[in-house]
């Protein structure tokens, strides 16, 4: 069964090239990576566009020359705001690196700009990955151990305890499984204290944690899940709009129409 967790499991199994690394070229404005989080450190650098990320609930503009660090265990999403959006991607454990710095728990700074420094080193690790000469995966090595120390030294924001690393990662894992279970059982009616039950809290705790987490609430969230759904249903063309509107859980024709124009900006009929 295809895997609806908001958690992402990274594997980067070579010892002597612990780096996941890759061009992402998007070619259609909207979301192109959902929210998701992962242990390992992840690097974005935009080569060409504009968009914006979400990271732990904070809208992030970015432009060509952007960094942007999602830090481990950190809820994230992207969005491409033009037909034409390009970034190197660097995705790596700390601790395959430095574990001096790993054992810090250090959050960096979410967004750097106008840093001609890291501008130089990003550029260069991209040029080696692009020519692929003998020895890239070293020479790419060695500048991911300046960058890291030069981040290290500008770019730490914070130091998180144990207890509170410890905190985020379970509250991250109560999240994962209320996601999943909205995401196989949207078509239903889900309350509150349904997802509170799920996870052991009381309905007004489940609601402040999902919110703080997530930056929106159950039912927006839900709703979202069910819009993005009956957009999928609706292009397939295989069943009217209001059937539609019922398989993906909405009792209500009008509000499904109504929320669909307000998330896509047009109607149903035009989808």
């Amino acid at each position: 069964m295809r895997d609806l967790s908001l958690y992402e499991k990274k594997i980067i199994k070579d010892e002597e090239f612990p780096v996941q690394m890759f061009e992402s070229r998007v070619r259609k404005p909207g979301v192109y990576f959902p929210p998701h989080w992962h242990e390992h450190l992840e690097l974005n650098y935009v080569l060409k566009g504009k968009g914006a990320f979400i990271c732990d609930r904070k809208n992030i503009a970015v432009k060509e020359g952007s960094l942007v660090i999602f830090n481990s265990n950190v809820l994230h999403e992207g969005i491409s705001e033009g037909d034409v959006f390009n970034t190197l991607v660097i995705i790596f454990e700390m601790s395959s690196f430095s574990k001096e710095i790993a054992d810090y728990n250090v959050i960096f700074q979410s967004l750097i700009e106008n840093d001609e420094k890291i501008r130089d080193i990003l550029l260069s690790i991209y040029k080696e990955d692009v020519e692929r000469k003998h020895g890239y995966r070293l020479a790419i090595k060695g500048m991911l151990y300046d960058l890291i120390t030069y981040l290290f030294r500008n770019y730490v924001t914070e130091s998180l305890s144990p207890r509170e690393n410890t905190l985020r990662l379970h509250n991250l894992g109560r999240l994962n499984t209320v996601v999943q279970y909205i995401q196989e059982n949207y078509s239903e009616t889900i309350t509150n204290k349904e997802l509170a039950d799920l996870i052991h809290l009381s309905e007004y705790r489940f609601c402040h944690l999902f919110k703080e987490s997530m930056g929106k609430s159950p039912i927006n969230y839900i709703n979202e899940v069910r819009l993005k759904k009956a957009y999928e249903l609706i292009k397939e063309k295989e069943n009217s709009i209001s059937e539609v509107a019922v398989m993906v859980g909405f009792s209500d024709y009008n509000n499904f129409g109504r929320l669909f124009r307000k998330y896509y900006g047009f109607p149903p009929s035009r989808a």
